[in-house]
């Protein structure tokens, strides 16, 4: 089989901006001539295998970057935004979509932009009554789907923000830890009956916490708020990188860094990983050693990408009961809808149905990877009689080459095809032909309509 070449013009651009040398610098100490570096970062040439070499010995670099990043992200952003009827005569053929993303990602970025602004001029127009009662109406991205988007494209792992965690977390008690924290800023911690999770009261400096929440509630909220007060500076030059649109979206994106910084420091990063790759990844196992949740110790397994140190790259996302997606992360090739509901044949939706029970699945997806997906039910108690629970599902899952390092893959047979289940991500861009689960029609194919019979679907897919 033919070695597939590495196209990553981009990302070697970015690696050299990020280095603040000229094409003519880069290109010395790589040992290439500026002619030659400059076709590779317009991706009118591969990257050789001497500049990979390079790039690692010369800088230190994680090679797996180049072939990692924005791309893969970008087509299956883009995939669903061409999904949308009003290119239903004029979407671009996948191979074209793949050029641009690798080509042309901050053209890709602006195009998506420009569609999110179309859909929500478009929800408003639907809505035009109440639109034209509101005095700040505006054409931009909400502040939610922002912030979503910056955790998206940073890979769900904020370098800085983990590393300061980790210093953090050195001390083997955490909780004393940030008691201590919180105290040497002349702030008191109470347990209080209170109906909330948390609530600081900066005039009294004292912190409350809900004597109804669980221990690894309160000590999670604990380090929340030791990184929204003792973190602050760390915080704030991470959200002026990011360059957020509006103070709502800069206020929300801080709640998610603190609360990265709470999840961080809870697991740190370097025992975590060890502790994961012992166990096998067995969520109820790490749960008891770190005192925390199967829901945090997911979402954590998701942000395991640390340069020259990543983990096993895991997909993770949480839906509620309508199929809504309310978390989402992919470090794998699997990417979510951005609007909408999951593949209603994926085994997160099943979770309901059997609570307090792993489900395992094997799934493929139409462009042919093959996955190992696990999922269970998340319920969140209100703490008194009456008060209302929350329920979710989560699901976790890596692609099939990693099942030896999940404890989850144990008595599956990964080697027959017939135990793959074909999950797609939306029915707009599923090139399946015959799913009984479909609800619209795929985006890039032909549709036959006969009067004369009816199957499962009322038209054939050509």
């Amino acid at each position: 089989m033919a070695t597939q070449k590495l196209y990553a013009g981009a990302k070697l651009r970015e690696m050299r901006q990020r280095l603040e040398l000229t094409q003519k610098d880069f290109a010395a100490k790589l040992g290439v001539s500026l002619p030659y570096l400059n076709q590779m970062e317009n991706n009118n040439r591969p990257v050789s295998t001497t500049v990979v070499l390079a790039l690692a010995q010369e800088f230190g670099m994680d090679v797996t970057e180049l072939s990692a990043g924005d791309s893969e992200r970008l087509v299956s952003d883009m995939r669903e935004a061409m999904a949308d009827p009003v290119f239903a005569d004029d979407a671009p053929p996948l191979a074209d979509l793949r050029l641009t993303a690798s080509n042309a990602p901050a053209l890709a970025r602006a195009f998506l932009s420009l569609h999110r602004a179309y859909r929500q001029t478009h929800e408003r127009l639907a809505s035009l009554d109440e639109a034209l009662g509101r005095e700040d109406a505006r054409i931009q991205a909400s502040p939610w789907e922002e912030v979503r988007d910056f955790f998206h494209y940073c890979d769900n792992y904020i370098d800085a923000v983990d590393h300061a965690a980790e210093r953090f977390a050195s001390t083997s008690d955490i909780r004393a830890a940030a008691v201590a924290e919180l105290e040497r800023g002349g702030i008191k911690v109470r347990q209080t009956e209170m109906e909330g999770l948390r609530h600081y009261d900066a005039e009294a400096q004292v912190l409350h916490l809900s004597n109804r929440s669980a221990p690894q509630t309160q000590l999670f909220q604990m380090l929340l708020q030791v990184a929204l007060l003792r973190q602050n500076t760390l915080l704030e030059a991470t959200l002026d990188f990011a360059k957020f649109q509006s103070d709502e979206a800069r206020a929300i994106a801080k709640i998610g860094l603190a609360n990265y910084f709470a999840g961080a420091a809870l697991m740190p990063y370097t025992r975590f990983l060890e502790a994961a790759q012992a166990c096998r990844h067995d969520l109820e196992l790490l749960a008891i050693r770190f005192g925390a949740s199967i829901e945090q110790i997911a979402h954590r397994l998701s942000t395991m990408q640390r340069p020259g140190a990543k983990g096993v790259p895991f997909f993770f996302v949480r839906v509620d009961q309508a199929g809504t997606i309310t978390k989402r992360h992919s470090a794998t090739r699997l990417q979510f809808a951005r609007f909408g509901g999951a593949c209603p044949l994926w085994n997160v939706h099943r979770a309901f149905e059997t609570p307090g029970r792993f489900l395992r699945q094997l799934a493929e997806t139409p462009d042919g990877v093959r996955y190992i997906s696990l999922a269970r039910d998340v319920s969140k108690p209100g703490g008194s009689f009456g008060a209302p629970v929350r329920r979710y599902a989560i699901a976790l899952g890596c692609e099939v080459r990693h099942a030896d390092a999940l404890v989850y893959a144990d008595g599956l047979d990964v080697s027959q095809d017939s135990a793959y289940e074909p999950i797609g991500i939306s029915c707009r861009i599923c090139e399946r032909k015959d799913c009984h689960q479909r609800s619209v029609p795929p985006l890039e194919r032909r549709l036959t309509i006969n009067t004369d019979q009816r199957g499962v679907l009322p038209y054939e897919v050509s």
